[in-house]
C-alpha cells in the first residue's frame, strides 16, 4: 500500500514532536518533514507535495489560514487537517470554507487524530464530534438570525442600521426626512418582530449580521 505522507505545521518545537510521535503510531503513515511557521511551511510544500497538512492556524508570520488558502489553490490535491487550540465552531466553518479537509483541536484524544488522517486521506472529510455539534448550532443560530433580519422592511433595517450607527432619534428623523414619532413607531415595531428590546442588543444583533462596520 502507498503510505500517506504527512508534513506538520505548528510554531510549538514540542508540540510539532508530540504530533510526530501519535502520527508514526499510525500503520502506513509517515511524517516526511515538519515547519515551524507559514513562511517555512510554503517551500516544504511545493518541495515535497505531501497527501496530507496537518495545519496550526496561529502561527507567526503567514498564518494559518493564508497558508490554507495557498495550498487549496496552488495544490488542491493536497489535503488539509486544522490542528489548532481554537474550539469555536466559527473557526471550523471558516477553515472548511477555505478549503480544509478536516478540523480537530489539540485537547482532542490521539485515536482522534488517527481517525482524521485515515477519513481525510480518503478523500471524506473529518470533524471532531465536539466541533461539529458547536458548528451545527452555530450555523442553526446564524440561520435563524437571517430568517430575523428578513422579517424586517426595507425602512425597519434602514432605521436598525442608522440606531446602530448611533444615531439618535432625531438625527434618523432628519436624515430621512420623517417625523421622530415615526421613526419611534418604526423602532418599537423592528424591535417587536425581532424579538430585541434594548438598544444594545440592537446594535450588537446589526453587528452580527453585517450591518454595520466595526472597524
Amino acid at each position: 500500500m502507498k503510505r500517506i505522507r504527512v508534513l506538520l505545521i505548528d510554531d510549538h518545537a514540542l508540540v510539532r514532536a508530540g504530533i510526530r510521535a501519535l502520527v508514526s503510531d499510525v500503520d502506513g503513515v509517515e511524517v516526511v518533514g515538519e515547519a515551524g511557521n507559514g513562511d517555512e511551511a510554503l517551500p516544504l510544500i511545493e518541495e515535497l507535495q505531501p497527501d496530507i497538512l496537518l495545519l496550526d492556524l496561529s502561527m507567526p508570520g503567514l498564518s494559518g489560514f493564508e497558508v490554507l488558502a495557498h495550498t487549496a489553490k496552488r495544490f488542491p490535491s493536497i489535503r488539509v487537517i486544522v490542528l489548532t487550540v481554537h474550539e469555536s465552531g466559527h473557526y471550523a466553518v471558516e477553515a472548511l470554507r477555505a478549503g480544509a479537509a478536516g478540523f480537530l483541536p489539540k485537547s482532542a484524544a490521539s485515536v482522534e487524530l488517527h481517525e482524521a488522517i485515515r477519513n481525510v486521506a480518503e478523500g471524506k472529510s473529518y470533524v471532531s464530534g465536539d466541533i461539529a455539534r458547536k458548528t451545527v448550532l452555530q450555523q442553526a443560530k446564524v440561520t435563524e438570525q437571517i430568517q430575523l433580519l428578513e422579517r424586517l422592511t426595507p425602512r425597519q433595517r434602514e432605521i436598525l442600521t442608522l440606531i446602530a450607527e448611533g444615531h439618535t432619534m432625531k438625527d434618523i428623523a432628519c436624515t430621512l426626512s420623517i417625523s421622530v414619532k415615526t421613526v419611534e413607531s418604526h423602532r418599537a415595531q423592528l424591535m417587536e418582530r425581532l424579538g430585541i428590546y434594548e438598544v444594545a442588543s440592537l446594535v450588537r444583533f446589526a453587528i452580527r449580521m453585517g450591518l454595520v462596520n466595526v472597524e
